[in-house]
């Protein structure tokens, strides 16, 4: 007898087959539910093409693993129990195609994101030797994954901040806060400021100790100044994050306050309200309307505004209007 429900395995070898790479992923359905794919026996063959010999399909498993298990804790739990942390973490470590190794990571930071046992695992793993390794890459796509989930980790747990200076992390970033690259510097300059912002306090004190960490903030100081205008704009968070662990390691603001790039002309001021003017709430529009009618009602009740003379008025007990009359030089009332 057939097995009912969609044959998972079938079907993701097909979107496998029919991906050339140039467009996203055809994962069956993105919204899938992972319980149901577990029930029915689609989890198992869906991690195993994590080991497959084709480095594409490594790398589009791993995408669909960090798809299902984004924000998903139950998700994350029937990953995490069918291990399939380890073959990512494999990937990762060791995948001789750094786009499969892209991939794992990003399966990776979605499958332990706001799940402990999943960072536990990821520690026991030895994830942070090969987050070191992934920073020493030439392929800046993979360093920013790979700073971006070190920053998290240390947000996450004090303790992670320990770890990452005892093993070096500190001198790898602050070469890669230099980096030409401006999404790898800013992330480098996160991790900095993390470590900097340690609140057991050891690493701060470490870090403005470290004359390389001086001569980096100075050299980013300097190549903001000879900044263009553009480039100053697109720098706002690297010039706001320079800063910031300069006064974290030296209880002083920096240079940049005082040369007025820190915040530029306009920057502290809100950005202007465009949609209101398109698109009102639908009490507010229909108060204005009603406002605007009720007005026009009443410049339509007013009286006609007369050009010209009208007809001669009688004569009053005193005189006024015969006078005026005379001397508009028109006729008086008494004129025949």
């Amino acid at each position: 007898m057939e097995k009912e429900g969609p044959n998972w395995d079938g079907l993701l070898k097909w979107s496998i087959a029919n991906s050339d790479g140039t467009k996203p992923f055809y994962n069956v359905n993105l919204n899938l539910n992972l319980t149901d794919l577990h029930s029915i026996g689609g989890l198992v063959p869906l991690l195993n093409y994590l080991k497959n010999s084709h480095a594409n399909i490594r790398a589009k498993a791993a995408d669909v693993v960090s798809t299902i298990v984004q924000n998903n804790p139950r998700s994350q739990q029937l990953v995490m129990e069918a291990n399939g942390l380890e073959p990512l973490i494999a990937n990762f470590s060791s995948d001789p195609d750094v786009n499969a190794q892209t991939k794992a990571l990003g399966a990776i930071s979605s499958l332990i994101r706001n799940n402990k046992p999943g960072v536990a695992a990821f520690r026991l793993a030895n994830g942070y030797a090969a987050l070191r390794d992934a920073l020493s890459s030439e392929n800046v796509r993979f360093q920013r994954k790979a700073l971006n989930l070190i920053q998290y980790l240390m947000n996450e747990n004090i303790s992670d901040c320990n770890v990452v200076s005892e093993l070096g992390f500190p001198r790898i970033m602050m070469h890669l806060a230099s980096s030409e690259d401006l999404d790898v510097r800013e992330a480098a300059l996160r991790g900095l400021l993390e470590l900097s912002r340690d609140r057991t306090g050891q690493n701060c004190g470490l870090l403005g100790e470290d004359d390389k960490l001086k001569e980096l903030l100075e050299g980013r100081i300097k190549d903001i100044n000879a900044m263009s205008a553009e480039d100053l704009g697109a720098a706002k968070e690297e010039r706001q994050l320079v800063d910031a662990i300069w006064k974290a390691c030296y209880d002083e603001p920096s240079s940049l306050q005082g040369s007025g790039l820190l915040v530029l002309p306009g920057e502290d001021e809100l950005p202007p309200d465009v949609a209101s003017q398109h698109f009102e709430p639908p009490l507010r529009a229909f108060s204005a309307r009603s406002a605007v009618e009720a007005r026009a009602e009443a410049e339509n009740n007013k009286p006609p505004l007369l050009l010209g003379l009208g007809p001669a008025a009688p004569n009053s007990a005193n005189g006024q209007l015969d006078d005026a009359s005379a001397q508009d030089g028109g006729p008086s009332s008494s004129s025949t």
